[in-house]
């Protein structure tokens, strides 16, 4: 894991990882241990310490859905700060009500098959997740939604990012020349980033708002949790 918020009291702005820097709100709010994010509602954090994000990598969110007629933004993406380069988690750019991998000019995206039309009333807490894992220099994607895979495709080329040039975004899909692209209107009550390809399996133990500790020859860390106070 190297990128970890949970917005709780105390560590509203922090990432728990140190990795990033303390995220600036660009109209979002945070309440009751969320990030609000809505139109022109947005956050971002500065990544500026750590390895290279990726190719192999996982982003996964925890979010209430509260506006499904909002389109095209992205609870959580990965931006490149200099150039049109992003990996996002997107609701409904290319289908109505559909979650997607965005990513710049559709590189690493296709219409998720068998995909899932959202439907959540803003009470129902739901997990997504996306990861990419190098395939011969394209990435092989896989789109889950409550630990179910609806999407999985390779299309590429993947792609790499540095310290001092990524940020991660909440709220839109891309920021690009200071413009930014695409808005969702949810409370995200935790948001990761992981340096590896978690399986279907892993992603279904994870728990919301816990610090996942310990070593496994794949991911460097095991699924045991603490709560973080």
């Amino acid at each position: 894991m190297i990128g970890h918020w949970t917005f709780e009291k105390g560590v509203e702005l922090k990432e728990l990882t140190g990795h990033f820097k303390q995220i600036k709100l660009e109209g979002a709010s945070i309440k009751d241990g969320k990030l609000q994010l809505g139109s022109a509602k947005w956050a971002l954090a500065t990544y500026d310490k750590g390895p290279d994000i990726g190719p192999d990598k996982t982003m996964v969110v925890w979010i209430y859905m509260d506006d499904l007629g909002v389109t095209r933004g992205a609870p959580l993406a990965i931006n490149k700060s200099s150039a049109d380069m992003f990996d996002a988690i997107v609701y409904a750019e290319r289908q109505p009500f559909q979650w997607m991998a965005g990513s710049s000019h559709f590189r690493r995206t296709e219409d998720a098959q068998p995909g899932f039309k959202e439907n959540s009333n803003g009470k129902d807490l739901i997990q997504l997740a996306i990861s990419y894992e190098d395939d011969g220099g394209n990435a092989h994607v896989k789109i889950y939604r409550k630990g179910k895979k609806i999407g999985d495709y390779t299309k590429g080329p993947i792609r790499s990012w540095v310290k001092g040039d990524v940020e991660a975004l909440f709220g839109p899909r891309a920021l690009i020349g200071g413009t930014a692209y695409g808005w969702v209107v949810c409370r995200v009550e935790d948001a990761r980033i992981y340096n590896a390809v978690l399986t279907q399996a892993e992603l279904k133990g994870l728990k919301e708002n816990t610090l996942a500790v310990g070593a496994s020859a794949k991911l460097a860390m095991a699924w045991a949790s603490i709560k973080i106070r």
